[in-house]
């Protein structure tokens, strides 16, 4: 059972805002290219003003990767949801696969990011500073549950590292597949390879 408390009001607007503006530049960058839109255009179009726009994010390129932040956020929710006795690979990897059945139809939203950043280098550098802005986050959950000592934290976080370069590169590999390649087989395959030094 989950002890979390569940959002208040202002909490709940914040993340509609948040949410609209991820949307907002999503749209817009997919019908005009994310070199032709601006700041201004992303808050034109999710209704709010430029200064709201700053409260949320510090660029286009953030306000695009936030549904990669969320869909991060998801999975260490997963694995701390896993049990406590689980191991740190076997947790990570069991979360990742109740996350994708969770997950259900593949979000366009997530092709259309994926090709977006093959062609813009602000945009990979965006995705990188997302996934080490979470890094350290998922390396305290490998941590907990480590049985051998890791004083300075290396283990837990080339642990994590590993983990999370799996899922970028199985992403990167499943767009250059055909239509219906399953995005999962790359990702278990990529994982299992990946664990091999973890389990």
């Amino acid at each position: 059972m989950s002890t979390t408390a569940e959002p208040g009001l202002r909490e709940r607007k914040k993340a509609a805002t948040r949410q609209s503006l991820h949307d907002a530049a999503v749209r817009l960058a997919t019908e005009h290219g994310l070199d032709r839109i601006t700041v201004e255009a992303i808050a034109d179009e999710a209704g709010v003003s430029r200064r709201t726009f700053s409260n949320y994010f510090g660029s286009k390129e953030e306000a695009l990767m936030y549904g990669d932040f969320r869909r991060i956020q998801g999975l260490i929710e997963a694995v701390r949801a896993r049990p406590a006795d689980e191991s740190p690979w076997a947790a990570l990897t069991a979360a990742a696969a109740s996350f994708n059945t969770e997950l259900g139809a593949l979000d366009p939203r997530l092709v259309v990011q994926g090709r977006l950043l093959r062609t813009h280098p602000t945009l990979i550098a965006a995705q990188v500073q997302t996934f080490a802005g979470v890094e350290r986050e998922l390396a305290a959950e490998v941590s907990a549950r480590m049985t051998e000592e890791d004083p300075r934290g290396v283990r837990a976080r080339m642990t994590a590292a590993s983990f999370l370069v799996a899922l970028r590169v199985s992403l990167n590999m499943w767009l250059d597949c055909p239509t219906g390649t399953s995005l999962w087989d790359i990702v278990e395959e990529s994982l299992a390879n990946a664990g091999r030094g973890f389990a």
